[in-house]
């Protein structure tokens, strides 16, 4: 009897198919999940999940596979692939209805039956990828749905950026399971694919499988059923051989098994193929130079052989399991088998055959799928070793890679043109480009890729063989570009860049160049004193644009200029402006300045202290994204916006719904700190400290990684102070003060200066001069900034003991008119005190009922507490309640703790902070601290205040 090549049995994987099967019920529930699935080749990865989708009968598989070309993956390729299934088996318009609008023009970048893509732009590969998410998503909510991408080994940048993006931000609640296959043993240290599994390792529905080698019962097994159920005649040495290694057992089998066996696993593998006919062997070292998988009308151009011949031809290799078909493709067995061919071919061959897949693809072009085809020639003429031809089919490689916004293959593309100039001396000619040029389009896509050096390196190297005498505009576009893309890093020199590029373009003809160079000029500049240049800047620009025509130049311009301008003192100024500046971005048809304009004009609003209109505009701005199909990256960004207002107005549960929905998608790492920085401000309210910390931890570790602007930095340090206070770690809170004081610009960005102030106040002994004078160089723009002006007031003089009633009053009133309910029960409960202090309780108990319903409202517990202790203490009823009766116990009914029981028995023998320090063994600072504390629950004034009050109440006779 024959024996099999492959065993019908599948053996020892009863535990990982659990570990899968476990993961599809967790999707079938509701629960995306992904599982990365990684061994070495020939373990049996491909197998494993073959059985698994064979055996989940009621859910959808979509199978695909990243292609190995040369050194680097095919981009997109198992998208692809996935995509030409769907599309065969649902049709144009199965998949139109399961995208928003019916839109698939997207979805041309990877398949051309979809249509013409639509206009390029920085938004082209973010709305790409949210489709493809959004296709697939709609897809499982129809029925379980599980995503194969096998061989993730091979996948280029933009393949493995696509996965991150699926996998980060895939709905959490969606039956979608992704299965990744790798080979552990190829991610050598610097691996591409290494960061990517740390990365999607710490997302929570992320887990890896490791597929061991067989046991040797297993191998047993295994070689049971391949021999049907016949003895092997040494299963020790077959297994000593093979290590458990499945592909290698089949190997080994299929050569006897005995003594006689191959030296080396490369003729192990090669063993059957060389049992293949003369002619077939050929044909197989024909098709190992087309890769893993190829289509038959591309082996048959190649090969030279009509149907029938070319069907006699690899009938052998199909029957000795060599190659398998998949439709109308064939791919070896096994990858490796397919390497151990191509490995085998002598140098001259590999050149000769090379040439002949891409004569053939000149030939014929359509033999293969844009832009596949394109990408496929440039491969086999590099491989061909032919510089002439390799440079041109990169060069137009390049262009089919930025059409389906495969950047970073465009890049390389790029770069093997440049690299490949000195031994094409006609080089110019041939490609309509000379080295500048191509050198300008690297800098555009490795700025578009995320390769900010190397773009800033290439604009280097393009501006050395230009002379900006002679060629000043197109030295003007590489300053421009250099300036950008320095922007972007935060590296220095990207304003003297723009200015340069500003004065190498003649103001006359009028240029959209020159309308460009403007408006970009104008957006960089954010230093103290650079509003008037800014304003003129984009005016100018403004001006150019509409003469020019060019209308999304303009319509950047006029919201650049629009929020230059942009003064919180006259918000409905502002929003006319604004108005005009979206009516502008889309007449222009440019998402990009119409989401510019929304950041922007809810960011103003918000600023200005019109939270709920900052709220709306935001809301608005994410059904925008939603509609435009970036609803993950850009609503992402404008989540920020949303949540700001929504804290503001103490509406925090629907803030923190926001907030974590967002999160759950794992945003940008800038993005996703400015989110846990306004769920910070959310739980030290609500006094869950430990929460606070968790999330202060976690925007420490992205700030630390980058340099940010004064409107991140500055909440970032109010929240570590306001978190160190609550903590009672008050030496560590006093030297944040000073550091901050000390490094801190604070005098930019007035609008998180003051909210900064008010922290600083609250640790024990502020240093209150240094506070002073800079709320006295402040600016105070906006009813926002005026509360926050009459706080700082307020606090300040109640920090030096004076409590001035009349301040809290007006700052309370202030709060109330911006419908900020957290604010306003602190300047009440302020009021009060001061009330309380100055025995007016008929005007505390005005204030303190309102306070606590405000706190009870958005669940700020330990200001509550607080406006509970003071109304106990002062017999005001809260909420109906009858008044609080005398205290019964040693300061209970002032709500003292018991350290500041203790203080004050000290402060009422006549003792000193140094003396109460020596005392009890703390430092007179945290003396100072329990002091203020002891005089605000008793709404004393003084330490002598409090000591007759202790007296009076005889709170420490016996």
């Amino acid at each position: 009897m024959r024996a099999h090549t492959v065993s019908p049995l599948f053996v020892g994987r009863a535990d990982e198919l659990a570990v899968l099967e476990g993961a599809l019920a967790r999707a079938r529930s509701g629960s995306a999940s992904t599982v990365f699935v990684g061994g070495e080749a020939g373990v049996g990865k491909t197998r494993l999940v073959r059985e698994f989708t064979e055996r989940s009968d009621d859910a959808l598989a979509l199978v695909g596979g990243c292609l190995e070309l040369g050194v680097d993956g095919l981009p997109f390729a198992p998208f692809t692939a996935v995509l030409r299934k769907l599309a065969r088996d649902l049709g144009h318009d199965g998949v139109a209805a399961l995208l928003p609008g019916g839109a698939t023009r997207g979805l041309a970048r990877l398949l051309p039956e979809f249509g013409e893509p639509e206009r390029e732009g920085a938004e082209a590969r973010a709305r790409l990828f949210e489709q493809i998410l959004g296709l697939l998503e709609r897809l499982a909510d129809t029925r379980p749905t599980i995503l194969v991408v096998e061989d993730a080994h091979w996948a280029d940048r933009s393949t493995r950026d696509l996965l991150s993006f699926l996998v980060r931000y895939q709905r959490p609640d969606v039956p979608l399971l992704t299965l990744v296959t790798y080979r552990a043993d190829e991610l050598h240290r610097t691996h591409p694919l290494r960061p990517l599994l740390a990365e999607l390792g710490r997302v929570d529905w992320v887990t890896r499988l490791d597929l061991r080698r067989l046991s040797r019962r297993e191998v047993g097994q295994q070689a049971a059923s391949i021999l049907h159920g016949e003895p092997v005649a040494d299963i020790d040495l077959v297994y000593a051989r093979s290590e458990g290694n499945p592909l290698f057992v089949e190997a080994l089998l299929s050569e006897g098994g005995g003594e006689t066996l191959p030296d080396s696993l490369r003729d192990l593998l090669l063993a059957s193929v060389e049992r293949l006919p003369e002619e077939t062997q050929e044909l197989m070292r024909l098709a190992a130079a087309g890769g893993a998988r190829i289509e038959h009308a591309m082996l048959s151009a190649v090969a030279g052989a009509d149907d029938g011949d070319l069907s006699r031809l690899l009938r052998p290799a199909v029957a000795g399991n060599v190659l398998v078909v998949d439709g109308e493709t064939y791919a070896f067995r096994h990858a490796l088998i397919r390497e151990a061919v191509h490995d085998d071919l002598l140098p001259g061959e590999r050149t000769r055959l090379h040439t002949r897949f891409a004569e053939a693809l000149e030939a014929d072009p359509g033999i293969l799928p844009a832009p596949r085809s394109a990408i496929e020639l440039a491969h086999h003429w590099h491989a061909a070793h032919n510089p002439l031809w390799a440079l041109i089919s990169a060069w137009h490689a390049a262009a089919a890679a930025r059409k389906a916004a495969a950047y970073d293959e465009q890049l390389r593309m790029l770069t093997r043109v440049l690299e490949l100039w000195e031994a094409v001396p006609d080089a110019a000619e041939r490609i309509a480009a000379d080295h500048v040029d191509v050198l300008r389009q690297a800098v555009t896509v490795a700025h578009l890729a995320g390769e900010f050096e190397r773009g800033i390196s290439l604009a280097k190297a393009a501006l050395r063989e230009i002379d900006t005498a002679t060629d000043p505009i197109r030295a003007a576009r590489l300053l421009r570009q250099r300036g950008l893309v320095r922007y972007d890093l935060g590296r220095a020199g990207y304003v003297e860049d723009l200015r340069t590029a500003a004065k190498l373009v003649p103001a006359e003809p009028p240029t959209s160049l020159r309308a460009q160079v403007l408006e970009n000029l104008a957006r960089v500049l954010s230093e103290h004193g650079d509003r008037a240049e800014k304003e003129a800047t984009a005016e100018e620009a403004m001006r150019i644009a509409q003469e020019v025509g060019d209308a999304d130049a303009e319509a950047h311009a006029l919201i650049t200029l629009t929020w230059a301008g942009c003064r919180y003192s006259r918000t409905e100024d502002e929003i006319a402006a604004f108005a005009r500046a979206r009516e502008n971005a889309g007449r222009a048809g440019s998402y990009h300045a119409l989401m510019r304009a929304v950041i922007f004009e809810s960011d103003a609003l918000e600023g200005g202290g019109w939270h709920e209109r900052a709220a709306e505009v935001a809301r608005r701005g994410v059904a925008d994204a939603e509609a435009y199909g970036l609803a993950r990256t850009s609503g992402a960004f404008l989540a920020i916006n949303l949540v700001e207002p929504l804290v503001s107005l103490g509406r925090w549960d629907e803030a923190s719904e926001v907030v974590e929905r967002v999160l759950e998608v794992a945003p940008p790492a800038p993005y996703r700190a400015s989110l846990q920085g306004l769920a910070t401000d959310i739980a030290l309210a609500r006094g869950d400290l430990d929460r606070a910390e968790s999330l202060i931890r976690a925007s420490r570790a992205v700030f630390s990684r980058g340099t940010y602007r004064n409107q991140t930095i500055l909440p970032h340090l109010r929240r570590e102070i306001e978190l160190l206070v609550a903590r009672g770690r008050h030496d560590e809170a006093s030297a944040l003060v000073e550091r901050t004081l000390d490094e801190q610009d604070l005098e930019i960005t007035p609008r998180y200066v003051w909210p900064l102030l008010l922290a600083c106040l609250r640790v024990v002994d502020p240093p209150l001069p240094r506070l002073r004078a800079v709320a006295a160089r402040l600016g105070v723009e906006g009813e926002l900034q005026r509360a926050h002006s009459l706080t700082f007031t307020a606090e300040a003089a109640q920090t030096e003991g004076v409590l001035d009633r009349g301040a809290w009053d007006a700052a309370a009133a202030a709060w109330a008119a911006l419908r900020q309910p957290y604010a306003e029960a602190c300047a009440l409960l302020g009021a009060a005190r001061a009330a309380v202090a100055a025995g007016e309780r008929d005007e505390a108990a005005l204030s303190l009922p309102r306070a606590a319903e405000l706190a009870a409202r958005v669940g700020a517990r330990p200001l509550a507490a607080e406006i509970g202790s003071l109304a106990r203490r002062a017999r005001i009823p809260l909420s109906g309640e009858p008044a609080p009766a005398e205290p019964v116990s040693e300061g209970a009914g002032f709500g003292l703790t018991a350290r500041e029981h203790e203080v004050l028995g000290l402060v009422a023998a006549g003792r000193s902070n140094r003396e109460i320090a020596g005392e009890l063994f703390i430092s007179a600072k945290t003396v100072s601290v329990h002091v203020s504390n002891i005089l605000a629950k008793l709404g004393a004034a003084s330490r002598g205040e409090a000591a007759a009050t202790a007296h009076r109440l005889r709170l420490f006779e016996g």
